[in-house]
């Protein structure tokens, strides 16, 4: 085992780790790609004045049949520049001859309104595209660009009107997503730019692009009066999803372009359809717009030729260190866990700062690999033991305590600590009636008292209680041990409210099912007192001993006595009062006590006439009891008349009480 546990086998691990990367199989360079999209796509949005008019549904319901009639494609391209088109962007190819006859029309519109047409390179070629010709520095190494056999374009008498025209080339990925666009393309020894380069540069208004040429590929392109456009050594930009466009239909134009590109294409189910991109499936004139936006803005996404080594090397130190740590638990998981934790955020800062594409994965998935190795069988080890444990207690401790000594068996060991704890009692209110209901039936009044337990118990469990104990129709709970709870107080009056809320439910079951309906008196007491293992050496519990655990199961027995459901005490309140609308019932000096507790009871939500409420128990202890009973009388139906019971007791209570100077405004209750 201890040669099994030697951190020295990770490195063979690790080896392996660094000849994989280097050479990563298509699983991984997806999983990498798909890093590189969230970075991309997480950036706050940059809004372009780019628009793409799409020939979608409601275009095939005014016009008809698809595709239109030329003269019906001019009436279009008229109507985008009477909205203050600055340059119509016809994403729509136009290879044959209009058989309806339109192409005159359209011909002599583009004489009239400049529009850049759209070819696509293909094996073979078809009608002679324009092309603004290129001014190429070190035209000998044209052949490391992307070549094509031929190249579709639109019928001469278009082509040779338009303004410009660039090719449309989407080349996937290893996934097949398009992340990255071409700028230009060789057909047949002749460079061809893209149509989002060709829209930029009709819109500075050059007469040509310029490239320079290296033997591994693009050095620098650029257009005179715009300037320099980044691209990667093959011509081709990343694709900024940040950059955004506005899509209208091309039935539905806005007033006034402002002077935008629109691009026009076609998005009409059935016609269209869609590529993958890191943004979800889009239609091509929506990823031509943020190709031009990316261009226009100077979006250098850059994947650099040193960055997977870099990653290499990051990852093998960071892999052999963590190695090196391991025999240092603590340490090397601290390392492992910072280490993860710190380079996904570095990545994202040198993307957000410098636009540089640095890959998390790798050393995340290096990392994980390693620590799993490295300290797998020690989890297994110590999972064992926890499972010995569990095995022994887990048929009578709570699943909190349990985990609690899987943790540290050392609390195994009888005794107890002290500790502040919300401490809740609930009992059934009318058992003996409902014991009466099933007469002989011992078996039917054992399940339905088990259809209560199980209801009440799954609300306690849900809001991390721990439930000490039944006895009878009554359970114990408490809040804050084994496990810590910052919030125990709020916890437990939550959990009580939820419990008479349930209760409903639960009564509308089982009226319906013919039983009798359950009512439940609640109490709530938080103190500090002893909790821990109580019992024998033979057999123990983990509960809780104190004054303040015998406090809340006196109040609980007071709830049925002041007419309310749950009553909390009043350190209780102090930590809830600002959650819920707490009202003081009494000053009571419970059974076996002298000295008088004030208790109160809790309703959710905030109340109006809490401060009435203050006020009437205010003249019950200053012996002001006719002003007590007519306040009672005022409040009766408010709180959603939760405290009704209790002003009927309040003002019976009233009636027979005496002024007495004596008095010290403690009521004496003579039962529980």
């Amino acid at each position: 085992m201890k040669k099994l546990l030697s951190p020295w086998w990770a490195l063979l691990t690790l080896s392996a780790l660094v000849y994989m990367f280097a050479s990563p199989p298509a699983f991984l360079q997806s999983v990498r790609l798909n890093y590189f999209d969230q970075l991309i796509v997480n950036q706050e949005p940059v809004e372009n004045n780019i628009y793409v008019a799409e020939i979608d549904e409601a275009t095939l319901n005014k016009y008809g049949q698809y595709p239109f009639p030329r003269n019906i494609y001019s009436d279009i391209i008229k109507e985008l520049y009477e909205h203050n088109a600055g340059l119509v962007v016809w994403n729509v190819m136009m290879p044959e001859i209009d058989r309806l006859g339109g192409d005159a029309e359209l011909a002599e519109t583009m004489l009239e309104l400049p529009v850049v047409l759209a070819s696509r390179p293909s094996n073979t070629s078809k009608n002679e595209p324009i092309n603004p010709g290129a001014v190429i520095v070190n035209s000998e190494y044209l052949n490391v660009l992307l070549p094509y056999g031929g190249i579709i374009a639109n019928i001469p008498e278009l082509e040779n009107n338009s303004v410009g025209a660039g090719i449309v080339s989407t080349e996937p990925e290893i996934d097949g997503v398009v992340r990255r666009m071409t700028t230009v393309a060789v057909v047949n020894d002749t460079l061809y730019p893209s149509l989002a380069l060709e829209t930029l540069r009709v819109v500075a208004g050059d007469t040509n692009f310029q490239i320079k040429l290296q033997p591994n590929g693009v050095e620098k392109m650029r257009i005179p009066k715009f300037g320099v456009i980044p691209t990667d050594n093959e011509g081709r930009v990343w694709i900024d999803w940040s950059q955004r466009n506005k899509n209208v239909s091309v039935v539905n134009l806005p007033e006034d372009f402002g002077g935008a590109v629109v691009i026009v294409d076609v998005t009409a189910s059935g016609i269209a359809n869609p590529v993958p991109t890191a943004m979800g499936s889009q239609y091509a004139g929506t990823t031509q717009a943020t190709v031009l936006g990316t261009m226009f803005n100077g979006s250098n996404i850059q994947r650099p030729d040193w960055a997977p080594m870099v990653e290499l090397i990051a990852l093998g130190v960071a892999g052999l260190i963590l190695i090196l740590v391991s025999r240092w638990m603590v340490v090397g998981l601290v390392l492992t866990v910072v280490s993860i934790v710190a380079v996904i955020p570095y990545s994202m800062y040198v993307y957000t700062n410098e636009k540089i594409l640095l890959d998390a994965t790798a050393p995340i998935i290096t990392l994980v690999i390693i620590a799993l190795q490295v300290y797998g069988i020690k989890f297994v080890v110590e999972f064992l033991q926890k499972q010995q444990i569990k095995k022994q207690f887990g048929t009578y401790l709570s699943p909190a305590l349990v985990e609690k000594l899987q943790k540290n068996p050392e609390l195994l060991q009888l005794g107890g600590e002290r500790r502040e704890l919300s401490i809740m009692f609930t009992d059934v209110r009318g058992f003996t009636a409902i014991s009466e209901h099933y007469g002989d039936d011992v078996e039917g009044l054992t399940s339905i008292m088990n259809r209560y337990m199980t209801a009440m118990t799954k609300r306690i469990i849900d809001n991390n209680g721990t439930v000490d104990k039944y006895i009878g129709d009554a359970q114990m709970a408490f809040w804050n041990a084994p496990v810590d709870d910052e919030h125990h107080a709020f916890n437990a009056v939550r959990t009580g409210l939820d419990m008479i809320e349930d209760l409903k439910e639960f009564n509308k079951e089982i009226t319906a099912e013919g039983h009798p309906p359950f009512a439940m008196g609640l109490g709530i007491n938080t103190d500090t007192v002893i909790v821990g293992n109580m019992g024998s050496d033979q057999r123990f519990d983990y509960t809780c001993l104190g004054d303040g655990v015998n406090l809340g199961a006196r109040i609980e027995g007071q709830t049925k006595t002041y007419g309310v459901d749950a009553i909390i005490g009043e350190n209780t309140m102090k930590q809830v009062h600002r959650e819920f609308t707490t009202l003081q019932l009494d000053c009571i000096a419970v059974k076996g006590k002298k000295v008088g507790v004030n208790i109160y009871t809790v309703i959710r939500g905030a109340w109006g006439r809490k401060t009435q409420h203050d006020d009437m128990m205010n003249m019950y202890f200053a012996q002001n009891f006719k002003g007590a009973i007519k306040m009672c009388e005022s409040l009766k139906g408010y709180f959603d008349g939760q405290l009704d019971g209790y002003y009927d007791i309040w003002i019976e209570r009233c009636k027979g009480m005496k002024v007495n100077k004596e008095w010290d405004g403690v009521y004496r209750p003579t039962t529980k």
